[in-house]
C-alpha cells in the first residue's frame, strides 16, 4: 500500500444519497476503508439498499467496513427493523436484548452491511438525559448485562461497535453540540460506567467508538483525542479491535476553536490511538479526499508517526479481511435467511 492508500483505509465517509451510481463513483475515487449509511442512503426497500451496499464493493477479496447506527428506536436507518429498542429493553431480562439483537443484526447483514454501530452502552437512570432512551443498562450491573447480550446477539451477523466510550451517562450534555465534561474519577468509572463496556469487550465486541467526552480527571482533552483513554481501553480492558471516531464534525459543532479544522481533528485522533476516524456533519463529496491529504502530509512531516498509521491500517485491514472471510455483509440475497 501507498501512503495514500493508508491514509484513505483509516477514514470512513459518506455522502448524502441513496443512488448507487455516485456512492460507488466515491468510493472509487477515494478508496476509503469505510462509508457509513444515514437516513439519506436508505431507499425505499431492502432490495435497493442491498443494491446500494453491492455497488461499494470494489474488491470482495478487501470489502470496505460499511457501517449504519441501527440502534433501533430513536436511531433507526431501517425503517423496517420492528425489533424491541433500548427503552423497552432495559426493563427486559437481558435474554430479550441477545434476541432483538440477534434479529436486528440479520437484518442489518441481509442489508449488506457489515458493521452495526448499535450498542449503546452507556449508563443513567436520569430520564432526562438526551442517552436515556438509547442506554441498554440504567445501572452498571443491568447496562453490563445487557450490552453483554446485545454483543452476543449480533454475533456471527455482523461486526459489533460499543459506543460511546468511556460512557455518556456520567457526562451531562449532548456531544452533538458540545464537549460534555465530567469530573468523575477513573475508579469510579471503573466502579460504574466502565462496566457495560468491560461486559461488550469480554462479549467480543470488534470495534469500540470514542465519544467526544471529557472525563477531566483521567484526561482534560475529549477521549477521542486522548491517549490514555485508548491505553486504558488496549491496556486494562483487553481490547484488541478497531478503535473508531464518533464523527468528527460534531467537535466542530461544539464551537470550540480549538476544534474547528476537521484535518487537524483527525490527525489528532489517530495520534491519540483511533484506528479509524468517521466524518459526517459538516461533509461533502470533498471532505474525505481532504482528510486523506491531511493524514498524508501529517506522516510525511513527522506530525502523525508512521508507525501508528501502519498500526491502525492493519487493525482496519485485517478486519475487512475477516468480513471477506466470513461473508459478513456480502452473502446475496437469496440465499438470507427469514428473519422474523
Amino acid at each position: 500500500m501507498t501512503l495514500r492508500d493508508k491514509a484513505a483505509a483509516v477514514v470512513m465517509g459518506h455522502i448524502p444519497t441513496a443512488d448507487a451510481a455516485p456512492v460507488r463513483a466515491y468510493m472509487e475515487s477515494t478508496g476509503l476503508g469505510g462509508f457509513i449509511l444515514m437516513g439519506a442512503n436508505i431507499p425505499a426497500t431492502e432490495a435497493e439498499l442491498r443494491a446500494l451496499t453491492a455497488g461499494m464493493t470494489l474488491d470482495t477479496a478487501l470489502p470496505p467496513l460499511i457501517a449504519v447506527d441501527q440502534e433501533g428506536g430513536d436511531v433507526s436507518r431501517l425503517p423496517w427493523d420492528g425489533f424491541p429498542s433500548a427503552r423497552v429493553l432495559k426493563d427486559q431480562p437481558a435474554d430479550a436484548t441477545r434476541d432483538a439483537f440477534a434479529g436486528r443484526a440479520a437484518l442489518v447483514q441481509r442489508a449488506g452491511i457489515g458493521v452495526n454501530f448499535g450498542v449503546v452502552a452507556d449508563v443513567t437512570a436520569d430520564d432526562s438525559s438526551f442517552i436515556f432512551r438509547r442506554a441498554l443498562g440504567t445501572g452498571p450491573a443491568s447496562g453490563a448485562d445487557h450490552v453483554g447480550a446485545a454483543v452476543e446477539g449480533e454475533s456471527g451477523s455482523v461486526l459489533t461497535t460499543l459506543k460511546h466510550f468511556p460512557g455518556h451517562g456520567a457526562a451531562p450534555g449532548d456531544s452533538h453540540v458540545g464537549i460534555p465534561a465530567t469530573g468523575m474519577s477513573k475508579d469510579q468509572w471503573q466502579a460504574a460506567d466502565g462496566m457495560p463496556f468491560r461486559a461488550g469487550i469480554d462479549a467480543g465486541a470488534e470495534l469500540l467508538m470514542y465519544g467526544h467526552l471529557a472525563y477531566t480527571a483521567v484526561d482534560s482533552a475529549p477521549a477521542s483525542l486522548s491517549s490514555e483513554w485508548h491505553r486504558i481501553a488496549r491496556d486494562e480492558l483487553g481490547f484488541d479491535g478497531v478503535a473508531i471516531t464518533d464523527d468528527l464534525g460534531m467537535l466542530q459543532a461544539s464551537g470550540d476553536p480549538a476544534y474547528g479544522d476537521p484535518v487537524a481533528n483527525a490527525v489528532s485522533a489517530l495520534r491519540a490511538g483511533n484506528d479509524m476516524v468517521l466524518a459526517v456533519m459538516f461533509s461533502n463529496a470533498e471532505s474525505a479526499p481532504r482528510i486523506i491529504d491531511g493524514i498524508v502530509v501529517a506522516v510525511e512531516t513527522g506530525t502523525l508517526p508512521a508507525t501508528r498509521l501502519d498500526d491502525a491500517v492493519q487493525r482496519v485491514v485485517e478486519l475487512r479481511l475477516r468480513l471477506a472471510a466470513e461473508g459478513r455483509g456480502l452473502m446475496p440475497c437469496g440465499e438470507c435467511a427469514p428473519v422474523g
